[in-house]
């Protein structure tokens, strides 16, 4: 699991938790089922039986993989519509091509991510690179749906490229643990993605028998994903393992632990925490579409098939089903 490595020890370090902190304690732990999404990509559902309340500003994540593919195996999504959300779209091991109808893409590759605010409306399409389809190799990676808030959710579209090495890097008090901020602010650390809904990102990696304790701002949620390896989350030292979910109550801040033994794959606990500024607000999902009333999506729904929310460009990537990577020009 590559995504994004460091010295620990030449890093800097994030400040002790003072005693009095009050820590949040777990609230449930849920375990993701398993999955298929785009054109036949193992996913696990993240959020899956978790009330939309603990979850706010959040919708929807799926990790996606881990896996390992045979030449030939590699799949991504077809084009696809999106509009009322920001999605986020985070490569641990492998590498996706993103495109979309307002001229966004890019390459996600080790440790980046792609930060897609749908708002008004946007058509994209996530597809594996031809020379992957041609060797197969490791897929892993996360993808993150965020909420935006009914008076933003016509925003113009915009896309952002966080590469790997923009992340923004630093280590728990006693160097037992990698932190790689994302998006917002975590322990003073601020990760380089741009949000319109005030949110935490960050990607842990802890190695075993090690702790990480971060303050956790008071008035955001907290969530604990273990994308590999085992440990405990809150002052209850909970047991969590990978694919298991973690929601937190109220507090000043949050620990995680990994088990002093790891298996041999992975040989610590890689853990996403994320957290937000609830909204508070109606939320009528219908597959990609998350609006605030019934009326908006069905509206929605009418706007994509009167192409209102974008046109494929002539350029465009088609998905590895229809032949592999390749320009609608070739």
């Amino acid at each position: 699991m590559p995504a994004v490595s460091a010295d620990l020890l030449t890093l800097p370090r994030v400040a002790a938790v003072p005693a009095a902190s009050r820590q949040r304690r777990v609230r449930s732990v849920t375990t993701a089922p398993q999955g298929y999404e785009g054109e036949g990509f193992p996913v696990r559902r993240a959020f899956a039986g978790v009330d939309l309340r603990d979850l706010d500003p959040f919708i929807h994540m799926d990790q996606m993989g881990e896996v390992d593919y045979a030449p030939g195996e590699p799949k991504g999504t077809p084009w696809h519509p999106h509009r009322g959300f920001e999605t986020v779209t985070y490569m641990i091991d492998g590498t996706f091509l993103h495109q979309d109808s307002h001229g966004g893409g890019g390459v996600i590759t080790d440790g980046g991510t792609q930060w897609m605010t749908a708002g008004a409306g946007i058509l994209h399409i996530e597809t594996p690179p031809e020379e992957l389809v041609m060797s197969g190799g490791l897929f892993h990676g996360v993808q993150l749906w965020v909420n935006l808030p009914r008076a933003q959710k016509m925003t113009q579209p915009r896309y952002q490229n966080l590469e790997g090495g923009s992340v923004a890097l630093t280590a728990s008090s006693d160097a037992g643990a990698l932190l790689r901020v994302i998006a917002g602010e975590v322990a003073g650390v601020r990760g380089p993605g741009a949000t319109h809904t005030p949110i935490a990102v960050a990607h842990a990696t802890v190695l075993p028998g090690a702790q990480l304790r971060l303050p956790w701002p008071t008035g955001f949620n907290a969530l604990v994903y273990v994308l590999a390896g085992e440990g405990t989350v809150g002052p209850e030292r909970r047991p969590v393992r990978t694919g298991q979910l973690a929601v937190l109550g109220e507090g000043d801040d949050l620990t995680v632990r990994a088990d002093a033994t790891q298996d041999a794959r992975h040989p610590a606990l890689e853990v996403l925490l994320l957290g937000g500024q609830p909204l508070r607000e109606p939320v009528v999902q219908y597959g990609p579409f998350v609006m605030s009333t019934r009326a908006e999506v069905m509206k929605a729904f009418e706007d994509y098939q009167a192409g209102r929310l974008g046109t494929i460009p002539a350029d465009a990537l088609l998905p590895h089903g229809a032949g592999g990577v390749r320009s609608t020009e070739d």
